[in-house]
């Protein structure tokens, strides 16, 4: 379990960007921070991972504060999804995956054997082991970052806008590759976005952040959707556009879903 306690970040010059944050992160839950920039959500993603330190405030892990714990451990001991992967370029695929295991004393022949079951695991053939980051596809990168991330079987993933550098087809498989994982590993992740589709698809939970870090709204995608908080949150959301309002009209004895503006958008089960 991930807990902010009343957290502030001010940086120098006094511009702050998160304001008196607290927020529970459930274990083995998925948790997505949405917002446009400026609301603080990388901020907060990277003081779990001491990559930022509050300037008041706790960060906690399990209940232990987070610095208490030596920075190099607590970042080897916490996966971590970058947006544009974060490869090293001057590495095969294989030694990419098997980084933060040899750091942590795995033999080099052992972590790049479970490398090979990563790469597989997240849907890329193991053959593409032995290539370089540049000779991949951009959604191929993305697979092999969320590899890497896994290769120490860490109980917390941070995920900072992963999928967002791929086209929207590629982005959509990445999105229902990282919810058929975490239905196979139960792992706690915070999922930082921009997109509130993506939070909806992806999160368990899903918190609203305005500017600052100012929690907007917290809750289900369906309590945030059935009863935005305010407008900030309705406009964001977008509860009042045409395609979000759906009804089902019976064609040839199917219940379809239609939108507002008349258009099919998917057939009802039984």
């Amino acid at each position: 379990m991930i807990e902010f306690e009343h957290v502030t970040k001010t940086y120098a010059g006094g511009a702050e960007a998160v304001r008196d944050f607290s927020c529970v992160v459930p274990s083995r839950r998925t948790v997505a921070f949405v917002g446009s920039s400026g609301s603080g959500k990388t901020t907060l993603l990277r003081m779990v991972n001491r990559m930022v330190d509050p300037s008041s405030g706790r960060v906690l892990i399990d209940g232990e504060d987070v610095r208490e714990r030596n920075p190099v451990e607590l970042r080897r001991s916490i996966g971590y999804v970058l947006q544009h992967g974060g490869l090293l370029p001057h590495r095969t695929v294989t030694d990419n995956v098997a980084t933060v295991p040899v750091l942590t004393g795995t033999t080099r022949r052992a972590a790049r054997a479970a490398a090979a079951g990563l790469l597989e695991r997240v849907g890329l053939d193991p053959a593409l082991g032995d290539r370089y980051p540049a000779q991949l596809s951009g959604g191929q990168q993305q697979r092999v970052g969320v590899a890497r991330a896994l290769a120490s079987d860490p109980n917390i993933l941070l995920m900072d806008e992963p999928f967002g550098a791929v086209d929207p087809i590629v982005r959509r498989e990445l999105q229902n590759e990282l919810v058929r994982l975490q239905s196979e590993l139960g792992k706690t992740i915070v999922f930082v976005t921009h997109d509130i589709d993506e939070a909806f698809l992806l999160g368990d939970e899903v918190v609203v952040l305005a500017t600052g870090g100012r929690i907007a709204q917290c809750g289900t995608p369906a309590e945030i959707l059935s009863a935005p908080a305010d407008d900030f949150v309705r406009d964001f959301v977008g509860s009042e556009r045409p395609e979000r309002r759906l009804h089902a009209v019976d064609i040839d004895g199917r219940s379809v879903a239609v939108d507002g503006n008349g258009r099919p958008v998917g057939v009802l089960g039984a």
